[in-house]
């Protein structure tokens, strides 16, 4: 559809992928070397910026992979997600799912048995093959990283430094997807269009007391009930500080807005200042 097109333009623009002329940008190029959405490709080119390489190959491959999480049988819901809350990260669902890979790589590199991954993952109430799946597309990106010699950082996955440069990566590509909970609830009006959207059930955030204001998510599915998936907590402040103004002129009206455009006031003094000490 026309409108699609249009929209899918719009957003290759936002991310600097299109040049004034609408021809692929030299970002642009870079990005389409990788087979990831636009939004994916843009954050996993901004970590070798903020130096969260290691940790963004292992987000996009499992985002990209099948969900890892299996639907747990009738009556078993409970089990499920006291199993799943082993690999909970304060952070969010993507630092959730870096726990989930490399918990699934450890069991991996040390069998005790014959099928012992295969059990491991049933006993998580894990999906081996989705698991399986994301550690193929990992190294596949890792090859594609190498052959365009883009720099890999070493891991350094739980560091408070490197937890703010994978929101820092994650919001360069997503920061479209900004939700904002309204009424303390759980229910988030999304940035971009007035939707109202709950938390998806295999999020780290769901069931749980303390349910985040402001979050980035991966993707909006209206099949599963409106729910946003992947999703982690955000700072205003972190996104003010990087969306393009160009994108947050084009929002709608809304609360949302006007309480980010204060913090972006706030931001704007202390810019000017960096500026001129530049």
């Amino acid at each position: 559809a026309p409108e699609s097109l249009m929209q899918a333009l719009e957003d290759l623009d936002y991310l600097a992928a299109l040049d004034n002329n609408g021809n692929l940008s030299e970002l642009g190029i870079i990005m389409s070397e990788f087979p990831l959405d636009p939004q994916l490709s843009k954050s996993l080119l901004a970590s070798c910026e903020f130096e969260c390489v290691d940790e963004m190959l292992t987000i996009a491959a499992m985002v990209t992979a099948p969900s890892c999480f299996l639907q747990a049988p009738p009556g078993t819901e409970e089990i499920a997600r006291s199993c799943w809350r082993r690999f909970s990260h304060p952070a969010g669902d993507h630092c959730t799912l870096i726990n989930v890979f490399n918990a699934f790589k450890a069991a991996t590199a040390n069998p005790t048995q014959p099928g012992n991954t295969e059990k491991w993952c049933r006993d998580y109430f894990l999906s081996c093959s989705a698991l399986s799946m994301a550690e193929m597309i990992r190294a596949e990106l890792v090859e594609i990283m190498k052959r365009i010699e883009l720099p890999i950082s070493e891991p350094d996955f739980g560091s408070e430094e490197n937890l703010l440069s994978i929101k820092k990566a994650l919001l360069s590509g997503y920061f479209m997807h900004i939700a904002r909970d309204v009424d303390g609830s759980g229910n988030y009006l999304m940035l971009t269009h007035k939707q109202v959207a709950q938390l998806h059930p295999f999020s780290s955030y769901y069931n749980t007391r303390r349910i985040p204001e402001w979050v980035l998510f991966y993707e909006f599915s209206i099949s599963e009930g409106n729910s946003i998936r992947v999703v982690s907590e955000i700072s205003p402040h972190l996104f003010a500080e990087l969306v393009p103004q160009y994108y947050f002129s084009n929002l709608p009206p809304s609360e949302s807005k006007d309480i980010l455009q204060e913090v972006i006031n706030h931001l704007a003094p202390v810019s000017a200042t960096k500026e001129e000490q530049k």
